[in-house]
């Protein structure tokens, strides 16, 4: 199975303010809302979200194809996703743009303020899925970008009749009703957190469940209490217990990690309930590293980890042992 990534590709600016959001925002004034955070640390890493699930994907054995824009600052993270196992040739370069850019304070508990300048991403509204020889056995992830971007992707995939996974994730705010619900029509899988299905929900007059229920296989992540993977097709749920995680640094990316795992699994063929541990380990990784891309494993360490958390499993034992051959 061939694995398409599209989604946004961008330069994390990465700051920790050492205090609570909450006890500088009042909220009798919210309407005049006029703060300013002094921030301890700045660092920019490589991120967007197609960057970070592609980096998962690389990292547990897969060689994803990246279809996305960038800017003209772009050489040294394309030369980095190459050199990761990311086929990054979908990728095209905007030379009159920078690369998105996007800028995240997270608070002593871990509540962020995020805000993203589109930059390149704006122009990935020109790319298709068309001629790339994908097919049945393919699967195409399509987690936010331009809105337009993204309808174009799944129209394509509707087209010639490709698998995909439909994440409007951090874009469901600025997505129209009716542009989410045609993102479901047709896809194979549904993902979001609860909050993003509570918003999905408003916006398109459906309910959480009938959302939920309106393609083949749907996942709902839900921070620390783990996630829940609905088998619709199979008229079953699971519930997935997050991995134990060593010391919280940043979970900035963990959500993109997480859709990386999942990815994975899908695409191995893995059952579902070992799809899901393998997606809440590759979140666990990202959690404990600041920045989504600075946090690395062997095939095998995760499967020792993963057996550590979960118990042993034959499934991810044998991933490990393919990649030594």
């Amino acid at each position: 199975m061939g694995i398409v990534v599209t989604g946004s590709l961008a330069h994390d600016y990465i700051m920790n303010f050492p205090g609570y959001f909450k006890d500088h925002i009042l909220p009798d004034k919210v309407h005049m809302l006029t703060v300013s955070f002094l921030v301890d640390s700045m660092r920019r890493m490589r991120g967007g979200v197609a960057g970070n699930i592609a980096y998962t994907l690389a990292l547990l054995g897969e060689r994803p194809l990246v279809v996305a824009t960038a800017g003209q600052d772009f050489g040294e993270y394309r030369a980095w996703m190459e050199h990761q196992g990311i086929d990054a040739s979908g990728v095209r370069t905007i030379h009159d743009e920078f690369t998105a850019s996007c800028f995240i304070n997270t608070d002593q508990a871990n509540n962020q303020i995020v805000a993203f300048y589109t930059g390149a991403m704006a122009q990935s509204k020109h790319l298709s899925l068309l001629g790339l020889g994908l097919g049945k056995r393919d699967l195409v992830v399509i987690s936010p970008t331009d809105p337009d971007a993204m309808a174009r992707s799944v129209a394509d995939c509707r087209q010639q009749g490709v698998p995909f996974l439909f994440d409007p994730g951090k874009q469901t705010p600025r997505l129209e009703g009716e542009q989410i619900l045609d993102g479901l029509r047709g896809a194979s899988v549904l993902v979001g957190n609860d909050y993003e299905f509570g918003m999905m929900a408003q916006k398109t007059g459906r309910s959480e469940e009938e959302l939920i229920t309106s393609v083949p296989l749907t996942v709902v992540t839900r921070g620390e209490q783990g996630s829940i993977v609905y088998d619709n097709a199979g008229g079953h749920q699971l519930e997935v217990p997050v991995a134990p995680i060593r010391e919280v640094v940043d979970p900035t990316g963990a959500g993109d990690a997480y859709l990386g795992g999942l990815v994975f699994g899908l695409a191995r063929g893995l059952p579902l309930e070992v799809t899901g541990r393998v997606a809440a380990l590759a979140a666990a990784y990202a959690i404990e590293k600041r920045g989504c891309q600075e946090h690395t494993y062997t095939a095998a360490e995760f499967a020792a980890r993963y057996a550590a958390a979960f118990g042993p499993n034959a499934e991810v034992e044998a991933l490990a042992a393919a990649s030594k051959a």
